[in-house]
């Protein structure tokens, strides 16, 4: 794992952490030719400078969110608001976290991308990559 998202998740309170560490583990399993970085304060995991998958803490809990998750007509995750094709899942606890789930949701985030790279080139507008 990366060092910078190794020290991000151990800052996190021990079952944040678990649930960190986990999403770790299994988005680098399945995605293992994405970059990974701290990218704007979160664990982000990039194909071809494309974020696609990432996770943050928020009040609520660990929010795990896909770049392109809306596309993936997917009824667990959330939709985010605005113009964006994102969507995400919070989890409070890891018992909540399915890995069949997670698997899945990491393939299509492969298969499944919007251009976010360049979007500021294209002033706000989206292209879809696959």
């Amino acid at each position: 794992m990366n060092k910078e998202i190794s020290a991000y998740n151990n800052s996190q309170s021990t079952a944040d952490k678990k649930i960190c560490n986990l999403l770790a583990k299994e988005i680098s399993a399945h995605l293992p030719e994405a970059e990974n970085k701290i990218w704007h304060a979160h664990p982000v995991w990039f194909l071809d400078g494309n974020p696609i998958v990432g996770y943050s803490k928020l009040k609520a809990g660990i929010r795990l969110m896909f770049w392109s998750g809306a596309s993936f007509d997917e009824e667990t995750l959330q939709p985010g608001t605005g113009k964006f094709k994102d969507a995400s899942i919070t989890y409070t606890s890891i018992e909540e976290i399915k890995t069949k789930d997670l698997k899945r949701w990491i393939k299509k985030s492969s298969n499944i991308q919007w251009d976010y790279k360049n979007v500021v080139k294209r002033k706000g507008v989206l292209k879809r990559l696959k």
